[in-house]
This record gives structure tokens, C-alpha cells and sequence, in this order.
């Protein structure tokens, strides 16, 4: 299967039929370690302007996404390999919910689907998280809203201590 690659984190088919076995996954982790936000993604539609949108998504253990929310859009994920936390907050940044989700044999539940305008965040909780993430397109850049109190991808140190911070949050008695 031929593939486009368009950055260092992410890769566009470009054919009709899209299949993913073992070594594309093993290439997707090889990307992710290379790069500096630990993550890669397989596009599987063919471009931006397609109406659903389908990726396969590798995180390495440490990658930072900053807290969002989807302007009236839903997303859902299918995890195939690993474990994660969705972290969904409260307009003020306040935890509202945290989503524990696993491999299917791991127990956990392996499909989740958000539906509001909220905003999020995952946490990997494995060396390795490869999950599918469907969404509606085109892709709309000012359609994603990013929380104003949490740090930006280039801000290693400010990504640090909300890390931290949300950790000792999570440990708390109010994880749930």
C-alpha cells in the first residue's frame, strides 16, 4: 500500500482500500519515537476535505495533547493496543469525568464516544496506545478550541507542571 507522507507525525493513504497490519503499526511507533510529540497518525481518507475521517493514531507513553474541545463535532475511538485515559474537563479546567479505556482483551472498555463540546485530553497509560479515532470533515482548524489554561505543544516546562498537576488530581480521592 502506497502512502503519502505529508510530516514527520502523519501519513495519508492514497488509495481506495486501506489495510493496516502489524507493519504498518510497527512503522507508525517507529515515527512516533522519532518525533518530538511522541505521535503518528495513518490518515485514511485521502485528504482534509473528505466527510469522515478515519485515523489510526500512535501514542507513546509521555505524549502531550492539549486539552480541547470540537465545535459541534463527535469523535470516537476503538483501541486496539494499550491502555488510555480520556480526561474531560469543565470549561474552568475542573476533571469532570475520566474514561479509562483498553485493548479488548484487557477488560476495560475499548470504545468511547464524546458528543458535546467539551473539552479533553488523552493520557497514555501504556508504552504504547494505537486506537482508531473517527470524525466528521472536512477539517476545520478554528472548529478546535484549545483550553486556555493549559499549556500549548511548545511549551515543554508549562506541559510539565500540568502534567504533574493532573496526575496528583488523578490519584486523589476525586478520580472517577
Amino acid at each position: 500500500m502506497k502512502l503519502r507522507q505529508v510530516s514527520e507525525e502523519v501519513l495519508y493513504a492514497t488509495e481506495p482500500i486501506t489495510v493496516v497490519g502489524p507493519e504498518l503499526i510497527a512503522r507508525l511507533k517507529a515515527q512516533a519515537a522519532a518525533n518530538r510529540r511522541r505521535r503518528a497518525r495513518l490518515c485514511a481518507h485521502l485528504d482534509d476535505t473528505d466527510r469522515v475521517h478515519e485515523m489510526l493514531i500512535v501514542h507513546a507513553r509521555g505524549a502531550y495533547v492539549p486539552p480541547h474541545k470540537h465545535l459541534d463535532k463527535s469523535e470516537s475511538f476503538h483501541l486496539i493496543e494499550g491502555r488510555l485515559e480520556v480526561v474531560v474537563f469543565g470549561d474552568q479546567g475542573r476533571i469532570s469525568r475520566v474514561v479509562p479505556l483498553g485493548e479488548p482483551a484487557s477488560g476495560l472498555a475499548f470504545y468511547y464516544r464524546l458528543s458535546a463540546a467539551l473539552f479533553h485530553t488523552v493520557l497514555p497509560r501504556s508504552d504504547w496506545v494505537v486506537f482508531h479515532e473517527t470524525t466528521r470533515g472536512p477539517f476545520n482548524r478554528a472548529e478546535t478550541v484549545f483550553a486556555p489554561w493549559a499549556p500549548g505543544e511548545d511549551d515543554a516546562e508549562g506541559q510539565s507542571v500540568f502534567l504533574q498537576r493532573l496526575e496528583r488530581e488523578l490519584s486523589g480521592p476525586e478520580k472517577g
